[in-house]
């Protein structure tokens, strides 16, 4: 208690606004995002009501309220997991945006299929080939591009399983 009192008002104003700031970034989070942290019931109760309040009064208010949930709780191993959900996010997206690269060059190049597998000697090329077989079929008919995203999520997948390959074991 000691401690608290050589602590500045502004000081401890300061810290309640970031533990607000903290609770807003949470319940702006994606539903995926935030299923993945490790919260105290109250405090996700608290999260998910504020996602359902479209007023903005009502909104502050339980904003002001998960603030002081927040300060309960271990703020710094919050941030934490937030910032390695995010990054695993930023990661997928990278991901994503590599595999649609590769697509559109396989479906423009027929030597790319060399190259892609040459890159991940795991894939399964006869796969791989009936996928632009078929995706190059359908946009040439004009049908549903079935094929043209089980395309992205087979090289998708083969990304990711090579991410998880190459990645030095953590435990």
């Amino acid at each position: 208690m000691e401690h608290d009192s050589t602590v500045s008002k502004t000081r401890r104003k300061q810290e309640m606004q970031a533990l607000q700031t903290l609770g807003e970034t949470l319940a702006k989070l994606p539903g995926e995002q935030l299923s993945k942290l490790d919260l105290p019931d109250a405090l996700r109760d608290a999260i998910m009501q504020a996602r359902q309040i479209s007023q903005r009064g009502a909104l502050r208010r339980q904003l002001q309220y998960i603030g002081r949930l927040m300060r309960d709780v271990d703020a710094g191993h919050i941030r934490n997991q937030l910032d390695s959900v995010q990054a695993g996010a930023v990661k997928d997206v990278a991901i994503l945006h590599r595999a649609e690269r590769w697509r559109e060059q396989l479906l423009a190049d027929e030597d790319a299929l060399a190259g892609f597998v040459s890159a991940y000697p795991s894939t399964d090329v006869q796969k791989l080939r009936t996928l632009l077989r078929n995706a190059k079929r359908d946009n040439e008919q004009q049908r549903s591009p079935r094929y043209f995203r089980e395309l992205l999520r087979t090289i998708r997948q083969t990304l990711l399983d090579n991410e998880l390959a190459t990645r030095p074991d953590v435990e």
